[in-house]
């Protein structure tokens, strides 16, 4: 079962909306926290100051009076003490003997039926108030014992109202609670548009990668923008641009290997057949030779001389064979070649051949013609192709070499005067051990593999060879690329 994928908005949204609700909750408790005690201390402060005001009056009462410590005179001056208790604290105040006994108050009314838990723990000599809510208000009932050199005559009760401070502190609350509320909303809502800021982009930059996991490289991310996930999609599309061109060139590479496959098996089958046909040739003679021995003088002498040709044959084939394995190797130590001068070297070598076989070279090469390659592979190029001008070329003609530059490229044409040859025995000329004139190749030793070793040379140096031929003259044509500077042969 393919596990379920959670999306990175979606963890981005809860991981988010978790946070903002638990700080929500912290800072909501926080402030109510805060403000519940400041009351209590304000409370605690306002009562602290009843006390200190009621136990004033009451010492000054039993001072100005010349009373000791009786409770009686207490509740003598028990109406009198709160009337002016009332009106010195604004307060409702009330007057209790020790064990309880409501004496007088300022309005009996908010002393009875209230509760008792204060009053209580006064009778039992211990300080004490309790707050209730009732109707939205908020009053508090504080009590404590009247203790007069050390003796307690009485009770003083106080009934206060603390609305005010409690709907200040609820709409301190509530302004905390909505402010705080949008505050979150907001950055919520800031959150949401940086997931999608941030997720949608890498949405589609996972479909795009499914899709080049599918075989698709024509995919491309667009995507305007300047901070990271914008140089990820450039680089995407960089990587998809290089993944492109490289499987690009495997597969031109892969072409060219089952190319050169094919050409490798044509070329050893038909080195096959022909190292065969001169070996057959000089096994069956000499074995008829073998048998009949001196006996027949002319057949003898017609023996010898078809095994010394077919001997000489199968020597120059075999160092053709050489040279031609030799130029598939490897390719090293390439440099850059001055290949005017090198051609205009190589037609004065070989023009004493020409004129063995009453031909003349006539060659127009300029100066600074820089290729990149083997010196040595450049002159067998140019050797194979003015060998083959000389052999094949009517007798009595002139051989002409000229050379060129167009579009980044050096163009050398060797041409020569002979019968013409069809586009299809043009193109089968460049295949090992295929000649033209199979009677001439014979009689000048020729076995087919100088154009083959040609092209093998100008495929190296990546340029390109070919022939044409019509109006009694064929042309062979090298194309090849100029070199760039600052790279000299060492």
């Amino acid at each position: 079962m393919k596990p379920r994928i959670r999306s990175i908005r979606t963890k981005f949204l809860v991981g988010f909306f978790l946070i903002f609700a638990v700080s929500f909750a912290l800072l909501n408790g926080t402030v109510t926290s805060i403000i519940r005690t400041s009351n209590q201390t304000i409370i605690t402060d306002d009562l602290i100051g009843l006390k200190k005001t009621g136990s004033s009056y009451v010492r000054q009462a039993f001072l100005m009076n010349h009373f000791g410590n009786d409770d009686i005179y207490f509740e003598q001056i028990a109406q009198e003490m709160i009337r002016d208790l009332y009106y010195a604290t604004s307060s409702e105040v009330s007057a209790y003997s020790t064990d309880g006994k409501l004496i007088h108050a300022s309005d009996s009314s908010v002393f009875i039926g209230t509760t008792v838990d204060d009053l209580e723990e006064a009778i039992r000599g211990h300080t004490a108030y309790t707050i209730s809510y009732e109707g939205g208000t908020a009053s508090v009932l504080y009590a404590y014992p009247v203790v007069i050199d050390g003796v307690k005559v009485g009770i003083l009760r106080y009934a206060k109202p603390f609305h005010l401070l409690y709907e200040q502190s609820g709409r301190i609350l509530n302004a905390v609670f909505y402010i705080a509320l949008a505050i979150f909303a907001a950055a919520f809502l800031f959150s949401y548009l940086l997931s999608r800021h941030i997720s949608i982009p890498l949405t589609k930059l996972a479909a795009a990668s499914n899709e080049v996991s599918k075989g698709n490289l024509d995919v491309r991310l667009s995507m305007e923008r300047q901070d990271e996930i914008g140089r990820l999609a450039a680089n995407f599309n960089d990587m998809i641009d290089r993944l492109k061109s490289q499987i690009g060139k495997i597969e031109r590479d892969r072409d060219h290997l089952e190319k050169l496959h094919l050409q490798n098996k044509h070329f050893f089958d038909h080195v096959t057949h022909e190292l065969k046909t001169p070996l057959t040739s000089i096994l069956g003679y000499a074995e008829l030779i073998k048998e009949n021995g001196k006996s027949d003088p002319a057949f003898f002498a017609k023996g010898m001389n078809h095994i010394v040709d077919e001997s000489r044959r199968l020597q120059n084939m075999v160092a053709s064979l050489l040279e031609t394995s030799k130029e598939q190797g490897r390719w090293e130590e390439t440099g850059r070649i001055e290949a005017g001068q090198l051609l205009r070297d190589v037609c004065d070598a070989m023009s004493f051949k020409a004129q063995r076989y009453k031909k003349t070279i006539r060659v127009e090469a300029a100066g600074q013609l820089y290729v990149e390659g083997q010196p040595d592979k450049l002159r067998q190029l140019f050797i194979n192709l003015i060998d083959n001008a000389i052999k094949y070329g009517h007798p009595q003609s002139q051989i002409e070499i000229k050379t060129s530059t167009d579009s980044g490229m050096i163009r050398f044409e060797f041409a020569n005067a002979s019968d013409p040859i069809s586009s299809e025995r043009q193109a089968s000329l460049f295949e090992p051990f295929r000649t033209d004139d199979e009677r001439q190749a014979r009689e000048q030793g020729s076995v087919g593999l100088g154009l083959h070793i040609a092209q093998s040379i100008v495929d190296g140096m990546r340029g390109s060879i070919s022939m044409t031929s019509g109006d009694g003259t064929t042309r062979v044509t090298v194309l090849l690329p100029i070199a760039a500077e600052g790279v000299e042969w060492s």
